[in-house]
């Protein structure tokens, strides 16, 4: 066998290779885009808005930037923080129909393990000033004046789902 023939089965290896794996990538994601599709279309890196199990909506905190902002200063170290309203991102989302004074809103993070559970009353309350604060990863943390969520550490960071229940 002469070097040429050589040189020419070792790029035709080198092909198919190259082909398979191609292949395969391309095979993975057509698995991959229809499940984000039955997923309600939520994009990575959104926070869901489930309403009674269902999921209603999605957001990323770039969506949020035509919402008015609030802040307030906290006592602990003093900084001020500031951010939207809860109460707008709910009455965008869900809409006051759906919301009666008792109704429970959980708002979560996986990450943290941790969840405030807050009532509409509460939220729409604006001397309680509960809103989500843009973190320095990019992230949403949930901070409020409310006695249970008054400090860093009742503070939910890196909140990734939010709950309505009646």
């Amino acid at each position: 066998m002469s070097q040429r023939t050589r040189i020419l089965t070792g790029m035709v290896i080198l092909l198919v290779i190259v082909g398979v794996i191609l292949g395969v990538d391309y095979l993975r994601y057509q698995n991959v885009a229809p499940s984000q599709e039955n997923a309600g279309g939520i994009l990575p890196g959104s926070i869901p808005i489930y309403l009674n199990g269902e999921l209603v909506a999605s957001f990323v905190p770039a969506d949020l930037d035509h919402l008015s902002m609030m802040s307030f200063v906290e006592e602990e170290e003093g900084k001020t923080e500031e951010g939207w309203l809860l109460r707008d991102v709910m009455m965008l989302h869900v809409g006051e129909d759906n919301l009666q004074a008792s109704t429970i809103i959980n708002v979560s993070s996986s990450s943290r393990e941790k969840t405030a559970q807050l009532t509409w009353e509460e939220v729409q309350n604006l001397d309680n000033v509960v809103l989500f604060d843009l973190a320095s990863r990019g992230t949403l943390k949930l901070v409020s004046r409310l006695e249970k969520l008054d400090t860093r550490d009742e503070w939910v960071q890196d909140v990734d789902k939010i709950e309505v229940a009646p």
